[in-house]
C-alpha cells in the first residue's frame, strides 16, 4: 500500500500526492516494472550517526509509549541500509509509460493466478463482503497487485528500512512515524519481527500495508487474536476490505467501464475528480466502447484518459477512488481495476478494447523472460531469467539497442524483443 501518514501507500517523485495512503504499496511486486532510469548507487553512511538518531529518536513524541525494552531489543546493533535511499525517487508507477505498467501487472499469468486463488478463497471472500460491502473481485484486484496474491511480499526488514529512513534522506518526519509503528505492532504481538518484511518503503503483509495503515485498519477475521495480514489470508484480505470501506466504497456499484468518444469531444472535460452525472456523458456522445449506451450503474463518472485522447477512455465513479486511495496513482488504480474484472470474468484478453497509443507496447512477465533468455544466449550476464528487469537486465538492453542502431534507453519492450528474435533467427542459420 502507501506510505504517507496521512493518506495510504506508495512514495512518488511527486511524492506529495502519494502521502495520501499506504506508501509502498505494491513497491516489491514493482520491482518487476521495466523503469528505464538507472538507480544511482547508495550513498556511504555512518554506523555512529544512525546510533546516535536512534538515541534521539526513542525520547522523541513519536515514540511515546512504545516499551524501552522493546525498542532496545530491536535497534541493538542495528545498521542502516543505505540501498533504500536511491529508491525514494524511482516509483514506476509514476515515471514509466502507462502501456508498460499495465503490461506486467495485469498479465496472463497474474490472471490465471487470480483465477485460481478467487475460487479457492471465495467463501471467505463472501464472508468478508458480508461484513464489509466490498465484492470479492476488488479485494482479489488489490491482492494481486499488490503482492501477486502473497506471492511477492518483500524481504527486506521493516525495522532497518524505516530506521534508515528515518534518520537520512527525505522525508524523516514521515518516516519516523511509520518507524514508531512498525514498533508498536512488534509489541502488540500481531506479527512476529521475523515475518515483519516488506518493501523498500515498510510496506508489508500479503496486500502491503504501512504500519500506520497497518493501525487503523487491520482485522483480525480468523479469530486468532492477532491482526496478522503476513500469515494469516483472511485477516490480509478483510483488512484490506475494511480500508476500502473506510475510503467510500460503495456496494454494488462498479469500478468504471471503458468507454468511447465521440469524434472531435472535448477532452478539457476529463478528469477523475470532474464527476458527472451519467445523463450529460451520454448527451455528450459518450458509449460503451462496443456503441452500446451507458448502464446506469454509476450516479456520477468522471472520465479517465490515462494515455490522453487517442488512447483508452475510461468513466470512473468513486470506487476507483478508493482504489486511488490506496495509492496515490490512477494507473496503479486501473491495474488493480482491470485485474479484479478480469478475476472474476471470463475474458482471456488481458488489454483494453483500444490500444495504447503507441508503437512499442510494453512486456508481459513471460515475455521479460524471453527477452531475458535472448540476452543470455548474447553473453550478458544478468543471472536466470526471471522476468524482474533489474539494472543488469537493462545495462544488456542498453548494450543490445546500441547494437541494434535503436535508442539506447534500456527499456525493454515489444520493438526490441522481436527485434533480438529475428536477430536469434538470422544467428541459428
Amino acid at each position: 500500500m502507501k506510505l504517507s501518514p496521512a493518506n495510504p501507500l506508495r512514495v512518488r517523485a511527486r511524492v506529495r500526492q502519494r502521502v495520501t495512503g499506504l506508501l509502498g504499496a505494491g513497491a516489491c511486486l514493482l520491482a518487476a516494472l521495466p523503469a528505464a532510469a538507472q538507480t544511482p548507487p547508495p550513498p556511504v553512511l555512518s554506523t555512529a550517526e544512525f546510533q546516535a538518531c536512534l538515541a534521539r529518536l526513542q525520547g522523541s513524541s513519536d515514540f511515546r509509549g512504545i516499551d524501552p525494552a522493546v525498542y532496545a531489543q530491536h535497534t541493538r546493533g542495528l545498521k542502516p541500509d543505505a540501498t533504500v535511499l536511491p529508491l525514494l525517487n524511482r516509483q514506476p508507477e509514476f515515471t514509466m509509460p502507462v502501456w508498460d505498467y499495465m503490461a506486467v501487472l495485469v498479465d496472463a499469468e497474474r490472471v490465471a493466478d487470480g483465477r485460481a486463488a478467487y475460487r479457492q478463497w471465495l467463501p471467505t471472500l463472501r464472508q468478508i463482503e458480508q461484513r464489509y460491502g466490498v465484492e470479492p473481485a476488488m479485494v482479489m484486484g488489490v491482492w494481486g497487485v499488490e503482492s501477486n496474491f502473497g506471492q511477492i511480499m518483500g524481504g527486506r526488514p521493516l525495522v532497518q528500512s524505516l530506521s534508515t529512513l528515518s534518520c537520512f534522506g527525505r522525508r524523516q518526519a514521515y518516516f519516523r512515524t511509520e518507524f514508531a509503528n512498525v514498533l508498536r505492532i512488534l509489541q502488540g504481538g500481531h506479527v512476529p519481527a521475523e515475518k515483519l518484511t516488506g518493501s523498500w518503503a515498510g510496506a508489508f503483509g500479503q496486500t502491503q500495508f504501512m504500519p500506520s495503515t497497518f493501525l487503523r485498519t487491520a482485522v483480525d477475521f480468523d479469530g486468532d487474536g492477532r491482526r496478522d495480514i503476513v500469515s494469516s489470508v483472511p485477516d490480509a484480505l478483510a483488512s484490506t476490505a475494511n480500508f476500502l470501506r473506510k475510503a467510500g466504497y460503495r456496494t454494488g456499484e462498479p469500478w468504471g467501464y471503458e468507454v468511447k468518444l465521440p469524434g472531435g469531444f472535448d477532452t478539457s472535460q476529463a478528469g477523475r475528480r470532474n464527476k458527472r452525472a451519467l445523463e450529460h456523458w451520454q448527451a455528450q456522445g459518450v458509449r460503451l466502447v462496443d456503441g452500446s449506451p451507458l448502464p446506469a450503474t454509476l450516479s456520477q463518472a468522471g472520465l479517465l484518459l490515462p494515455a490522453g485522447a487517442n488512447g483508452p477512455a475510461f468513466l470512473v465513479g468513486k470506487n476507483f477512488d478508493t482504489l486511488y486511495s490506496y495509492n496515490a496513482s490512477e494507473n496503479y488504480a486501473l491495474a488493480i481495476a482491470q485485474l479484479s474484472t478480469l478475476v472474476a470474468g471470463e475474458k482471456t484478453q488481458t488489454g483494453f478494447v483500444t490500444p495504447w497509443p503507441t508503437d512499442d507496447p510494453g512486456l508481459s512477465r513471460a515475455e521479460n523472460r524471453e527477452l531475458q533468455t535472448l540476452l543470455l544466449a548474447r553473453g550478458h550476464d544478468i543471472g536466470a531469467p526471471d522476468g524482474l528487469i533489474g539494472e543488469k537486465t537493462r545495462a544488456a538492453i542498453r548494450t543490445e539497442q546500441g547494437r541494434l542502431g535503436m535508442r539506447a534507453n534500456g527499456r525493454a519492450g515489444q520493438q526490441l524483443l522481436s527485434a533480438l528474435r529475428r536477430d536469434g533467427t538470422a544467428m541459428q542459420r
